[in-house]
This record gives structure tokens, sequence and C-alpha cells, in this order.
């Protein structure tokens, strides 16, 4: 989250360069657009999604109940992926929780439940030890999560995490990416359009989400 910051005054820098509308977004206010766009993992007409996103950020979970809505609403028209965004490096721990439930199937069940333990119980889940010590409590096999845990295949996703993340040009979460080139957030769209409540921020990014997948969509 610390890195939010320099995102907002990014934002704030470029947005009095036009005017902003989260109906109408406008590049380099209200989004941006990658120089180099990535290649995406949706076939035919379907939109990819992506959502870096980290388990300890408040703004990812104020977001969570929104981008559930959101996904549910575009049904077919998009693919949705989440990335966690490796703020410890190569090794984070949050992240390695996260490809760990994606590889033993238990991410539906168990990502609500890392959210809640993380903000709602306000438990910290920042080091392996501790993240071990809740997946066990909270009724996942110890064996199977260690062998997940310890695959060769979660290891290695896990080390790519970085490369993924500057691909993208992402430092910050959480970050949206539509269609491997459009860059979305929170916080590029709240100030641009000088919101100052959560709520709001998190409303007009997903009008300019649905302007962006549109767009997108357009194209194919």
């Amino acid at each position: 989250m610390r890195s939010l910051r320099f995102a907002l005054i990014a934002a704030t820098m470029v947005a009095s360069t036009a005017f902003a509308s989260p109906t109408d977004p406008k590049n380099g206010v209200d989004y941006q657009t990658l120089s180099a766009p990535q290649p995406v993992q949706a076939a035919g007409k379907k939109v990819e999604v992506i959502e870096f996103f980290a388990y300890h950020c408040p703004a990812c979970n104020a977001l969570e109940p929104s981008l559930n809505q959101w996904v549910r609403k575009q049904g077919d028209n998009i693919v949705m992926r989440r990335i966690h965004l490796p703020f410890q490096g190569n090794a984070d721990p949050e992240a390695h929780l996260f490809l760990t439930l994606e590889a033993m199937g238990k991410l539906e069940e168990y990502h609500p439940r890392v959210f809640q333990a993380v903000h709602g119980q306000r438990q910290r889940l920042m080091k392996d030890d501790q993240i071990i010590e809740w997946a066990v409590k909270n009724g996942l096999d110890r064996a199977k999560f260690m062998e997940t845990w310890n695959s060769f295949g979660v290891t290695t996703k896990l080390r790519r995490l970085g490369q993924l993340a500057n691909n993208y040009k992402v430092s910050s979460t959480p970050t949206i990416i539509i269609d491997g080139k459009y860059v979305v957030s929170p916080s590029q769209v709240g100030t641009a359009n000088k919101l100052q409540d959560m709520g709001q921020a998190i409303q007009a990014t997903t009008q300019v989400m649905d302007a962006l997948v549109k767009k997108a969509a357009a194209t194919k």
C-alpha cells in the first residue's frame, strides 16, 4: 500500500490535463494504456480482466464485494484472473498462500476467508509460519497444504510474479488490467474525479471498467 501514495501523486498530475469522466473515461486521466500490451489468455470475443491485489491491502478488501458483483454482471463477456502482487519479493508469503489455494482448488472457498481473517479478525498473515498455522486451523490438511506449498508448480509461479508485475508496470494495489493494455485503479479514478469517499471511487472505477471492456470488445 505504500506505493499507492505514489500512484495518487501521479494520478493528480495527469488529472489536470483533461476532464475526467467514469462513464466516458479518458486515457491518461481515468486510466492508462500500456506502451507494450501484454498477451491475453481469453479466447474469442471474451475480454481478459486481471486484478493485481494483496491480501493485506485495505483498498483491495474494500473493492472485493463490488468487484465480485461486477464480474457476475459481466458474465460471459470477460475472463477474470487474479494475481497477488509480491510486495515482499520472490518469496512473498501472501502470494504463496494465494497460489497454494489456487493449486489445491480451494481458492473460491478460502479467498474471502483470508480477507476476513486479515481485515475482519485482524490476524497477521505476513510470514510463512503464520500462514501455515492459519491454514491448518481453518480446516486444510497440513500434509496436503505443505505438499502443494512446496510443489514445483507453485514455487515456479511464485518466482515469476515479480517479472509479471513489471511487464504490466504494476507497483500498487488494487490495479485492474483490461485486455492486457488498459490499466485502471480506484486511486487514479478517485483522484481524477475528485472523489474523497472510497465507496464512490470504487463505484466510479467499475464504471471505467465497463467502458474499457466495451472498448476492448469492439476490437475483437
